[in-house]
């Protein structure tokens, strides 16, 4: 599952649940800097279990090249 938030990072992980808030948590979750003019996009930071505040939260997306092996196991 791919997050992307209010401040421009991009969150990648397994998605493991969420509350009546909307708040998501995410396993084996990795966070992608907002590229800017100045540096391209790096190496992604490993951030392990997430969660990510429903109030931060612009767009979910679902990648599909990964349903078949869940990652957090």
């Amino acid at each position: 599952m791919r997050i992307r938030m209010t401040d421009g990072r991009t969150l990648v992980g397994c998605f493991l649940c969420t509350d009546r808030d909307c708040n998501v948590i995410l396993g084996s979750a990795q966070e992608y800097l907002k590229p800017s003019d100045s540096f391209a996009a790096s190496e992604p930071r490993v951030l392990g279990l997430a969660m990510v505040p429903g109030h931060h939260i612009v767009s979910i997306e679902v990648e599909l090249e990964n349903l078949g092996s869940p990652q957090y196991l």
